[in-house]
């Protein structure tokens, strides 16, 4: 697909032409912040900068901290605590990079249910949806051997049941739990392997971020319409889009001081809010926490690894049809990463014509519903496994699972879509212009 005509990069220094020749940096600079990006971009758009902000700071705060942490059992936890007590501002660089995990998960969390509600996936940007999985799946990965570091009685525990969820792969499950331990149990090897895996995925995230980026401006931003952004001249695109700088730059940091102020109020005041008290406990093999949960942001599918027990039907039936290969803990592993891969699959599993939720009536109802959905599943995730959390969370992840692959395609087929505008332009006229009769601002949507 052809890009949005515009302005490119011309040199116009003799330094500046000597080095365009030889490393074009200073031209694929311009040409990102330049790009032209669709005038009806709401506040639903600034999470990127949100999380280019979360990466940047959890790499930073991360290698000051790995300086001072001892990845060793017997010293991990003495570790963490000279950090907070001697290291100068370490407890305020702990704080920051703890609660920065939870920023960023926030972030990603709004970020990709906009792209669920105004169909961000379809074509032509299936690959920058596919890459942006690939990206918190990475992100899931990094925050839970984080998660392990401190060596507390959370973190042993978490580590030791997600860790075991690997062992009920059958046939493999045993050896690739082994090779993840480097060992029969969590101990030291895991601590070592966990903390070189931490420290090196951020970077690896940060290229795929790269990818990303490259991915949506070779096909050009969504926006709210779903309305491709016109290519035919330069003088139709612009008509339909704005440069990046200065305008939503601008409009992006402003976004990023005011979640800033709430985000520092928190590491500020109440930087344990999102913590267990349990993990202020040194790491325990021989006493097992009353109630085992992960962070905050795991507790989705968390819920969803524990509602298929052996009793219910649809493991009874998977168990029966593959000769009892499939039983219920495997079920449950199986479950949890459906639920991400069928987020995956969005882009083929939602057969509507139309790309914006905005013009689909049917449509908003049910992903509504799927939103509850997953505040549902976060609630019962950090509840005990016991009645009634256990048939909550059952009927929960059922319709996780109904949702995209079966209410998603069937709307497609039986919904009738509101008429859209033809252009970018006639949106935003009719949304902010005061010759069209538009009242809102730009601030206001």
């Amino acid at each position: 697909m052809a890009g949005i005509p515009h302005d490119h990069y011309e040199p116009r220094t003799g330094i500046e032409r000597w080095l365009h020749k030889r490393l074009p940096i200073v031209g694929l600079l311009y040409d990102t912040i330049m790009i032209p990006t669709p005038k009806n971009l709401n506040w639903m758009w600034i999470w990127g900068i949100v999380l280019t902000f979360c990466l940047a700071l959890q790499i930073v705060t991360g290698i000051v901290l790995a300086m001072h942490y001892t990845p060793h059992v017997s010293l991990a936890f003495a570790s963490v605590e000279h950090i907070m007590r001697d290291v100068n501002g370490g407890y305020f660089l702990r704080y920051l990079h703890a609660n920065g995990a939870s920023l960023f998960f926030f972030a990603v969390y709004l970020h990709i249910f906009r792209g669920l509600y105004y169909g961000s996936y379809k074509a032509p940007r299936e690959v920058t949806w596919i890459v942006g999985m690939i990206i918190y799946l990475a992100m899931m990965g990094t925050a839970f051997m984080g998660y392990v570091l401190p060596w507390g009685q959370m973190s042993f525990w978490g580590a030791t049941v997600i860790t075991g969820l690997f062992g009920a792969i059958p046939g493999i499950g045993e050896p690739i739990q082994t090779w993840l331990l480097g060992g029969p149990a969590v101990d030291n090897a895991t601590l070592n392997r966990f903390f070189s895996l931490h420290y090196l995925l951020p970077f690896v995230i940060a290229a795929l971020v790269a990818v990303h980026i490259w991915a949506f401006h070779t096909t050009g931003n969504n926006n709210p319409t779903g309305v491709e952004v016109r290519r035919g001249s330069k003088e139709e695109a612009e008509r339909d889009t704005v440069p990046f700088w200065p305008y939503f730059v601008m409009k992006d940091l402003f976004a990023l001081a005011v979640i800033l102020a709430v985000f520092f109020a928190v590491v500020g005041f109440m930087p344990n809010y999102l913590g267990h008290p349990d993990n202020y406990i040194e790491a325990n093999p021989l006493s097992t926490p009353a109630h085992i949960v992960p962070e905050w942001y795991f507790l989705p599918f968390y819920a969803i690894l524990r509602a298929f027990t052996g009793d219910v039907w649809v493991v009874i039936a998977a168990e029966w049809v593959s000769f009892g290969i499939i039983d219920a803990k495997f079920f449950g592993v199986l479950a949890m990463f459906g639920a991400i891969a069928v987020m995956a699959l969005a882009p083929w599993l939602d057969t509507s014509s139309v790309r914006s939720g905005r013009y689909r009536p049917m449509f908003k109802w049910w992903f509504a519903l799927l939103c509850i959905d997953f505040v549902v599943l976060m609630w019962c995730g950090s509840m005990p496994a016991d009645e009634p959390y256990a048939t909550i969370s059952l009927i929960a992840s059922a319709y996780w699972f109904a949702y995209f692959l079966i209410i998603l395609p069937l709307l497609g087929v039986i919904e009738k879509p509101q008429a859209q505008p033809a252009t970018i332009e006639e949106d935003f006229n009719a949304h902010y212009s005061p010759a069209t009769g538009g009242t809102k601002t730009i601030a206001a949507e």
